[in-house]
């Protein structure tokens, strides 16, 4: 038989045929398929298996048409993968996945911010319930000394992680004005009490975390609170529920008022602020008198309510100043017939603390309109 050219040879070759995996010089290895290794780490893992079996299988075609190895790589990952995927299927079948990621959203929580409910007390590391403190504290019961109670808790908007500043704004604004709900007598709130809150971190917010706790805490250093500072529905009367939510009727309209300070800043903002008081006074008066009192309350709730009258006519008068220096001189008249000190009598009479709270500037506790 002449030589010629044989099939796959070259000239003067005859049945030479080149390797199947291409020339490789000094006999080096053929390469490990990635595809294989993928298959198999996901399988291990059991991450996303329905991945982990296509590149398993994908890796199987690979290793034969280019002759690679990783062969028992790729087969044991796509193994390993169509029993996790059969097992995510059974979990999801019997309701167990949601119960599972339940568990793993909780663990994230319980890592980051405490799981508190309110009414619950606990005390925190440092002895501050502020900063980082949040991420390991201990409930202990309200009755001894401890670091804080929980007053109220609310939820973040669902989305992407608002960053530490604006969660802290948002849990400042909505915590003060939810401690009324849980403290609604302010005069039993002692002066060294002030709102803190723990919010959610962004581990936690991935988690699905939008929780945030507001907790009441001592302002002075290694200070501590003793007994609960509830006074609500739970725990109140309902004379002292009556009297209280008619005052808190004035609390929230001498909340409202203006940023400036002074009436010549903003005159017509004043004059609008004065008209809230004005008719905040006029329902809580008619509230007073609408309630069945006990006969001891009768008469000082009747003389609150006749001062009531007389503050409400001179904010009236604020609110239609035709400058800040009338604006000026009926709104102290009106701040004048509103102090606490009014109040003390029906407070005693109805059992609730008489020692009015302190001003921001006075230690003395002289109180303004406050809380009346």
């Amino acid at each position: 038989m002449p030589y010629g050219q044989p099939a796959g040879g070259g000239p003067g070759l005859p049945g030479y045929r080149p390797w199947t995996q291409g020339y490789r010089p000094y006999n080096a290895p053929a390469p490990v398929n990635g595809l294989a290794i993928a298959s198999l780490v996901l399988g291990v893992l059991c991450f996303l298996p329905a991945v982990g079996l296509a590149f398993g299988l994908a890796a199987l075609r690979q290793i034969r048409r280019r002759g690679e190895r990783g062969t028992g790589l790729a087969v044991g990952g796509a193994v390993l993968s169509a029993v996790g995927l059969a097992l995510w299927g059974l979990l999801f079948a019997t309701g167990a996945a949601s119960e599972v990621w339940h568990g793993i959203k909780e663990g994230a929580r319980e890592g980051t911010v405490a799981s508190l409910t309110e009414g619950e007390c606990f005390d925190a590391p440092g002895g501050a319930p502020s900063g980082e403190t949040y991420y390991d504290v201990d409930k202990v019961p309200c009755a001894g000394v401890h670091d804080a109670e929980v007053f109220a808790s609310f939820r973040l908007p669902a989305g992407a992680y608002p960053g530490d500043d604006a969660v802290a704004e948002s849990a400042d604004d909505r915590c003060w004005s939810l401690q009324d709900g849980y403290a609604m007598d302010g005069w039993a709130v002692p002066r060294n009490v002030d709102v803190y809150y723990l919010t959610p971190t962004g581990r936690s917010w991935a988690a699905g975390d939008r929780e945030v706790t507001c907790v009441f805490g001592n302002t002075e250093e290694g200070g501590g609170l003793t007994g609960s500072l509830r006074n609500d529905e739970t725990v109140l009367d309902a004379d002292q529920l009556a009297y209280l939510k008619a005052a808190h009727l004035l609390n929230a309209a001498l909340d409202s008022a203006p940023a400036g300070e002074y009436a010549e800043d903003d005159l017509a903002g004043h004059k609008a602020w004065a008209g809230r008081v004005s008719g905040a006074l006029d329902r809580q008066a008619r509230t007073l008198r609408a309630h069945d009192w006990p006969a001891g309350s009768r008469r000082p709730v009747a003389e609150l309510a006749a001062g009531l009258d007389k503050a409400r006519g001179e904010w009236a008068r604020a609110a239609r100043a035709a400058d800040a220096d009338a604006f000026s001189e009926h709104c102290e008249a009106g701040l004048g017939l509103i102090t606490p000190s009014h109040a003390v009598t029906v407070r005693r009479a109805l059992g609730l603390a008489t020692t009015p709270p302190a001003r921001p500037d006075d230690d003395e506790g002289s109180g303004t309109g406050m809380q009346v």
